[in-house]
């Protein structure tokens, strides 16, 4: 029977992956992941994830979850599923938690960092996977400027891909935090919101490099915001430089860490 649920916090490098969501002869990090506690619990098992990160799209705080055979701890299923997960996936934490935790619908919040290199190291084989490599001046101030008008809540179907979201969707999402910041050797974006549409961190970013750059104005996000045809976004940064960082849940669904 598997009544004990568990959540899983995840790191995974993106780019071998064609996203998260499971996909017929495709790799996913869904796949790997339901493959091993399948594998370790002799049925299969499903394994449900906070979001679908994009292909490419990398993880230090991706939340999942999956309901296990009583006789898994949290402790030992993390230390198990380690044990047979490949290199690209690891499970950096799992709390038990209360038979109403749903990792998507329980969510009160999900963070996202992107990250742009602009000094000479940024192309380093080491760095350039992870980072987008930025060789043009950027205005630091028309970036954070722009990064204010997104917070609040705010209909953001011109930053989303047509068509992914559901009929009834109004594609309200509320910004509790957008910022640039200044790091050793580039810039960072980090965004939190109690939910994200598809590719909106990425026509986000794109957009506002474009502003930072001088090629469009700071006005041009509240005038996107205010109208739902996309047409007028700026093409989305890669995905290669962008992390979710973190999934926030209410603390009384959790029972124990381990």
């Amino acid at each position: 029977m598997l009544s004990r649920s568990v959540q899983l916090v995840l790191h995974y490098d993106g780019a071998g992956f064609s996203g998260w969501q499971r996909q017929a002869d495709e790799r996913t990090v869904q796949g790997e992941l339901e493959a091993a506690v399948s594998r370790l619990c002799g049925t299969p098992i499903a394994v449900v994830g906070a979001g679908r990160t994009d292909a490419g799209v990398h993880a230090r705080g991706q939340a999942a979850g999956l309901r296990v055979p009583d006789k898994w701890s949290a402790l030992a299923l993390r230390r198990s599923m380690n044990a047979i997960l490949p290199d690209d996936v690891w499970i950096a934490a799992a709390f038990e938690m209360r038979d109403e935790f749903h990792p998507r619908y329980s969510a009160v919040s999900r963070s996202y960092s992107y990250y742009i290199g602009t000094d000479d190291l940024a192309s380093s084989p080491f760095r350039r996977n992870r980072e987008l490599v930025w060789k043009k001046p950027l205005d630091f101030d028309r970036l954070s400027n722009a990064a204010r008008s997104i917070e609040g809540e705010h209909r953001f179907r011109a930053f989303a891909v047509k068509g992914t979201a559901p009929e009834n969707d109004d594609h309200r999402c509320t910004v509790s935090r957008a910022a640039w910041r200044e790091r050793e050797g580039g810039l960072a974006f980090d965004v939190q919101a109690d939910r994200f549409l598809h590719h909106m961190v990425r026509f986000l970013v794109g957009t506002m490099l474009d502003i930072g750059e001088g090629r469009r104005e700071v006005a041009v996000i509240g005038q996107l915001l205010a109208q739902d045809d996309n047409s007028q976004v700026s093409q989305p940064a890669p995905p290669h430089a962008l992390f979710l960082e973190r999934v926030e849940y209410p603390n009384d669904l959790y029972l124990r860490t381990e």
